[in-house]
């Protein structure tokens, strides 16, 4: 196809869209990727999950990643003064007690450079990148979205596709265009969070690398370290309590309360001012139509609480690219591929956003017991630790599958679900007969 057309064209530079592109290309199609950015710009989301190492090593991409000098993450801190969000005071989730076949490790990333490095693997693969093209109009035909209008260096520029992929973050341009944003209201949060150096992890009371995170009666505060002598921190909180004061008082006040995080910011100093982030909770419960579909926060965002964010957006990112590469193969089977890609979708974002519900709601302890029923106290951990690294698309979690049955946590209108992990596809078997030998050592024990 020429300069102005292509098989597909991706909205948005972020990891959803460079992964798309990325995917598509190296199946061999014509893709154009537009971002409005020059280069990728500072972004919150720095803390990898270990199902991502999975997934970016079946797309081919892991040892890019691995190349990239990021802190290591080998598991993650919840810390709970009240013990009414987790087991107790301190819970550690050990990526190594997954299990065998799974990474047990993840990354701590600068973003920037990070979504950098993605969207230059897509251009190595094979697509064209438009960095500084803003998109304008969605061009229709019909009911049928052919292609956009977008804007670089003061020119207009149009290109025609067979597909579009939305992957234009918070910016949600197709969603906007078609009215289908709602917003989470129960998880209308304001984040506000700054940079310091400094950091010496010998001040650390936990394990070097890992992520914090300390819960309190009005939000939680994060610790992510970005390099050997850069960190992370911010608190979230309801729209209420940010309001009912200002951003410094607020973060110090709350920073006050985990005194975990306070002993590892030791001797730091802040080097950028306070930012804030706000009402950043939605979701869409369309996410495909003619000739489009939507990956990533384009489609739905709810909390950075467990950094599963860059998760789900990379994995629908890989099934919106593969379920295209497959439609554009054949054609006849497109639009019940394309529908089939949409509950993918909404059951990855479901099950995340049931986990963030039992945190704020205090339930992980009582989903967990539940859960526990059918499940011997060994795997029971594992399944947490795993759904807690990315396992949303897991049949056989039980902790998973505890979550799903809480009605009062749907955040989609029904919806078939579509199982199979997209990080570790091979492993579907494994998990369903480590799920039953699970029931039967619970029945033996007399649980």
């Amino acid at each position: 196809m020429g300069n102005n057309s292509a098989d597909v064209v991706v909205i948005g530079g972020g990891p959803a869209g460079a992964i798309s592109a990325y995917v598509l290309a190296k199946q061999g199609h014509s893709v154009v990727l537009l971002e409005r950015e020059e280069s990728p710009r500072f972004h919150i989301g720095e803390s990898l999950l270990p199902y991502m190492m999975g997934l970016f090593d079946r797309i081919g991409i892991r040892e890019a990643v691995e190349a990239g000098g990021y802190v290591p993450k080998f598991g993650g801190e919840f810390i709970d003064p009240t013990e009414k969000k987790f087991f107790s005071g301190v819970f550690r989730a050990d990526f190594g007690l997954q299990g065998d076949g799974r990474y047990d490790q993840a990354y701590q990333v600068q973003r920037a450079r990070f979504d950098s490095m993605l969207v230059q693997e897509a251009g190595k693969a094979g697509a064209e990148v438009r960095l500084g093209a803003t998109v304008g109009e969605l061009l229709m035909d019909g009911d049928r979205m052919t292609g956009v209008r977008y804007t670089k260096n003061g020119e207009d520029h149009e290109v025609r596709s067979r597909y579009v992929i939305d992957a234009s973050g918070r910016a949600g341009r197709i969603a906007h265009k078609f009215g289908l944003r709602k917003t989470l209201e129960k998880l209308r949060m304001v984040a506000v969070f700054r940079h310091y150096e400094g950091l010496d992890e010998q001040h650390n009371l936990g394990v070097e690398g890992d992520i914090q995170v300390g819960a309190h009666g009005d939000g939680w505060v994060w610790a992510i370290p970005l390099s050997k002598d850069v960190i992370s921190v911010g608190t979230v909180m309801p729209r209420d309590v940010f309001r009912a004061s200002t951003p410094q008082k607020v973060f110090e006040e709350h920073l006050a309360r985990v005194p975990r995080i306070t002993a590892r910011l030791t001797g730091t100093r802040p080097v950028m001012d306070l930012q804030v982030e706000t009402d950043y909770c939605y979701h869409a419960d369309t996410v495909n139509g003619p000739g489009w579909l939507m990956v990533g926060d384009a489609g739905c965002f709810g909390d950075p609480m467990f950094s599963g964010g860059v998760l789900v957006a990379s994995a629908t990112a890989v099934r919106a690219a593969e379920t295209l590469g497959e439609a554009l193969r054949n054609p006849q089977d497109a639009d019940r591929l394309i529908d089939e890609y949409a509950n993918f979708f909404k059951t990855g974002y479901d099950t995340y956003i049931r986990l963030i519900h039992a945190f704020y709601d205090g339930e992980l302890v009582a989903v967990a017991a539940d859960a526990g029923r059918t499940t011997d106290r060994e795997t029971l951990e594992r399944y947490l630790i795993r759904l807690i690294g990315g396992d949303f698309w897991s049949e056989h979690n039980a902790v998973a599958q505890e979550m799903r049955r809480r009605t009062e946590w749907d955040t989609f209108t029904p919806f078939q679900r579509v199982f199979g992990c997209p990080s570790y596809p091979h492993l579907d078997e494994q998990d369903r007969k480590e799920r039953a030998e699970s029931r039967i050592r619970r029945v033996t024990a007399g649980q």
